[in-house]
């Protein structure tokens, strides 16, 4: 079986040829593909929490409140990152190569000890921008590799 070409992508959208649906985030291995949610294994969104504290100060008759708005600084935007479980189901295609996508703008992290997890495994892994992912991945379906991918097309 081939690894289908990735037919369109767009900001937020994904279209694999021969699949009648689009996807957001994607997973593909020869003869197939799904939809990926790379927050299923505990990747986080957020990049800045925010939190309340009141104070209350009372002078004479006059109590005085005080909110303030503290800024806590929280992991990286889309931290971890793609995690060894996020890979195994497309590992287990019998791929040689596997193609992650990071986003648009690569917010979405990549652990060495995900890469080391494919590495592990006998599968070579490329990491990029996931417009350059892409098109790295179709060059190499279009070669008949036997090649995978995990692809996060918004930031």
């Amino acid at each position: 079986m081939s690894s289908p070409e990735i037919a369109s992508l767009s900001w937020g959208h994904m279209k694999v040829k021969g699949c009648s649906s689009s996807y957001k985030d994607c997973k593909v291995w020869p003869g197939g593909s799904r939809a990926w949610d790379w927050r299923e294994t505990g990747t986080d969104v957020s990049g800045t929490r925010t939190g309340n504290t009141i104070r209350t100060e009372t002078t004479g008759l006059i109590t005085v409140m005080t909110v303030l708005m503290l800024f806590v600084p929280s992991p990286p935007q889309h931290h971890p990152g793609v995690q060894p479980a996020d890979l195994e189901e497309v590992l287990k295609k019998g791929i040689d190569l596997l193609v992650i996508g990071r986003g648009m703008s690569e917010a979405l992290q990549v652990p060495s000890t995900t890469v080391d997890f494919a590495k592990q495994r006998g599968v070579d892994v490329k990491v990029l921008q996931t417009e350059r992912a892409v098109a790295e991945y179709n060059k190499l379906a279009s070669q008949g590799a036997k090649v995978g991918g995990v692809f996060h097309s918004t930031c």
